[in-house]
């Protein structure tokens, strides 16, 4: 049994941490295109209104789909490392989080990693996960086994697809990292940050 996880960081917000741009619900008009021909049985997305607007526009594209908030896949530091063990530029932004906000966010994130990749019982599923920079980071970082700060530095664009395969007695395979295949190059933002710092959103 698989379970297909799609995962795509929410569209361009202007500002920020704001409600989605005219680019970002474009940005998401054509995921929801991308996807058309996935089986999805669940969209989930975060309580934030950037990531429950992309939601809603895909979600046009699957009119009996349910969409469902989850807190498990909001904007939260997905988890609480041994600074020691971070190189410097990493220490220094983790160190800027208040220690009990990186305790419950490693624990929002662990949570999310049993919810979303728990491989089905009953056949192969697809579904959506409408999520942030951060939380995409860590579920790929657990699928690689890589670090559990590895999140640190991997960066997503605004409506990029990653895809996760979490199958039964095995360990989760990542098929596709940040793929903005189907968004034209005027609606990709590539001016990702130097590699040392962390990208929020």
């Amino acid at each position: 049994m698989t379970r297909f996880l799609y995962v795509i960081r929410h569209g361009e917000a202007s500002p920020h941490d704001g409600p989605l741009s005219d680019v970002g619900r474009e940005q998401a008009r054509l995921t929801g295109q991308r996807l058309r021909d996935v089986p999805l049985t669940a969209i989930w997305h975060g309580p934030l209104p950037r990531a429950a607007k992309t939601a809603a526009i895909v979600a046009e594209d699957f009119p009996h789909v349910p969409v469902s908030a989850s807190e498990l896949a909001g904007d939260y530091i997905p988890s609480d490392p041994d600074l020691a063990e971070l190189p410097p530029a990493y220490a220094g932004f983790v160190a800027s989080y208040p220690p009990a906000e990186r305790a419950q966010g490693a624990a929002l994130a662990a949570a999310a990693i049993e919810r979303f990749t728990e491989p089905g019982s009953e056949g192969d599923t697809h579904e959506l996960l409408v999520t942030h920079n951060f939380l995409i980071g860590r579920l790929v970082s657990h699928a690689l086994d890589a670090p559990s700060w590895r999140w640190l530095g991997l960066n997503q664009m605004n409506c990029a697809l990653t895809v996760l395969a979490c199958e039964t007695s095995m360990p989760s395979r990542l098929i596709s990292f940040n793929d903005a295949g189907h968004l034209p190059p005027a609606l990709r933002w590539t001016g990702f940050p130097p590699a040392a710092r962390p990208l929020s959103g």
